[in-house]
């Protein structure tokens, strides 16, 4: 019997194209290509949040980020979580404007602050975050 793995994505086909990037180390946003609009936005959609158009394409993102808000989780009973506590959720502000909600690695909790420069890395192909000096 087979263990549900709670800390992995299950892709569909529009999300495919995100998390074929996301395992190749590559960050992928939606961005609108409507005149007057062209913003970014994620999570992924297949119209722009901000002007309903339907004219969005795939764009790789710097990877650069800084910390908006976190928590430290001290217990969660899903597996694989449960072997990870204490880990750090937290919400980041991407250099190209979207929120992302992801987790902190290489981190120590007790050094985090607001507006602190991350970087990207990935593991087992999904986006976490990481201080950009580290």
């Amino acid at each position: 019997m087979s263990t549900v793995r709670h800390d992995l994505p299950e892709a569909d086909v529009f999300t495919r194209t995100y998390w074929d990037a996301a395992a190749e180390g590559r960050l992928l946003l939606r961005r609108c290509r409507s005149t007057g609009c062209g913003r970014v936005h994620h999570y992924p959609r297949e119209f722009c949040p901000y002007c309903w158009s339907e004219d969005v394409v795939w764009a790789e993102a710097s990877g650069r980020a800084t910390l908006y808000t976190w928590s430290v989780v001290h217990r969660n009973d899903l597996p694989p979580f449960d072997g990870r506590t204490p880990y750090v959720a937290a919400v980041v502000d991407l250099a190209e404007g979207p929120r992302m909600m992801t987790e902190l690695v290489g981190c120590e909790p007790e050094r985090l602050r607001a507006g602190a420069e991350l970087a990207v890395a990935f593991r087992e192909g999904v986006p976490v975050f990481r201080g950009a000096g580290e």
